[in-house]
């Protein structure tokens, strides 16, 4: 395992038995035909299952159908991403020269693809309950800021909701920057509300993902520090 899957393993308190596991999940198919696909289909089972039965733990009078709509809200591409990029894993991915060139290490498809990898490298070499208890840590804060009341709505209006609630000014977002070609861009979106000094940083495909991106990270940032 060379260095820099080792720093990502530790940021990610990993730690493996056998590491080339883990090098391979961050190998993409424009690498060699021995990638991270089959790894990635393993995880993405993995990662279901073990939200499902959050869900279905935490919501015992909730439907099938709203039990779905709320998995869904978690397990996504977009959410992945998201939390692939809070520990800068496009900078660990193992890309081919064109995807390299491209920006495929900032790309969501790549991104969510390589997180769902990693359980399933996670699961090969140790098995379930490490997969559950590792992928159960990665979703706590968002587990917890679920409720039947706000599952159908976005991160913009939850967050607004929020503000309008405490009687706050509404959240501020700022184009910060707009970059790559015009079919494939990607925008950064910058969202502040009066309560915090700090400030959260989106990236998207679209400026509108970029702000839901924001607004999600700005709703943890507000359950930790119980504003």
């Amino acid at each position: 395992m060379n260095k820099k899957p080792q720093v990502l393993c530790h940021k990610l308190g990993l730690v493996f038995n056998d590491p080339q596991l883990f090098t391979l999940a961050l190998t993409h198919r424009s690498v060699s035909s021995y990638n991270n696909e089959r790894l990635e289909f393993l995880g993405d089972s993995i990662l279901g299952f073990v939200i499902a039965q959050k869900l279905f733990e935490a919501f015992p009078s909730a439907s099938e159908g709203v039990l779905s709509r709320l998995r869904a809200g978690l397990v996504n591409q977009s959410s992945l991403a998201d939390l692939a990029r809070g520990v800068q894993l496009g900078d660990y991915l193992l890309l081919g020269a064109g995807e390299l060139k491209s920006g495929g290490f900032r790309r969501d498809s790549i991104l969510s693809d390589a997180m769902e990898a990693i359980m399933g490298a996670l699961y090969v070499d140790q098995g379930i309950e490490a997969s559950r208890r590792w992928i159960e840590n990665l979703f706590v804060e968002r587990l917890q800021s679920l409720s039947l009341d706000n599952w159908q709505k976005d991160p913009k209006t939850q967050l607004q909701e929020l503000m309008q609630a405490k009687k706050l000014d509404l959240p501020m977002y700022t184009l910060i920057t707009m970059s790559g070609l015009a079919h494939e861009q990607v925008f950064k979106v910058q969202c502040t509300v009066s309560v915090l000094p700090d400030f959260c940083v989106g990236v998207g495909i679209s400026r509108k993902k970029a702000e839901q991106s924001a607004a999600e990270q700005m709703l943890q940032l507000l359950i930790k520090s119980n504003q």
